[in-house]
């Protein structure tokens, strides 16, 4: 399975951006990560495929939303309200195993990784 992330770009503190990750197969779970300059990747939000059940960062809970487009095997991430704090590469990633509520946090739970995408959100 390969990941293709897209959608990044430049946009003021206040507006919103919708990343794609496109699967070339089958996830069990998808998430997004982030890294900014100089620091270290975070997690950001996490979806389970089999029963919706998402995971969010307390740093972007009730700004990003974490979905997908079932047909297409296309994880988003739509991302409202964006801060200057928000700006980062985002990686997205990919499990083809059986992960548990607990583990969607934690970047070793991925076997696959998209490349990442840059969201400079500045006035």
């Amino acid at each position: 399975v390969q990941l293709q992330a897209s959608g990044g770009g430049l946009v003021q503190p206040g507006g919103s951006l919708r990343l794609s990750c496109a699967a070339s197969g089958r996830t069990s779970a998808m998430a997004w990560f982030r890294q900014a300059p100089g620091q270290e990747r975070e997690f950001v939000a996490a979806i389970r495929w089999r029963d919706r059940v998402t995971n969010y960062a307390d740093s972007v809970k009730g700004r990003f939303t974490i979905s997908r487009h079932n047909a297409q095997n296309t994880g988003y991430l739509q991302m409202n309200s964006l801060k200057p704090d928000d700006t980062a590469i985002y990686y997205c990633a990919g499990d083809t195993g059986s992960p548990i509520v607990s583990s969607l946090p934690v970047a070793s739970t991925y076997n696959v990784w998209g490349q990442g995408t840059l969201v400079t959100v500045s006035s």
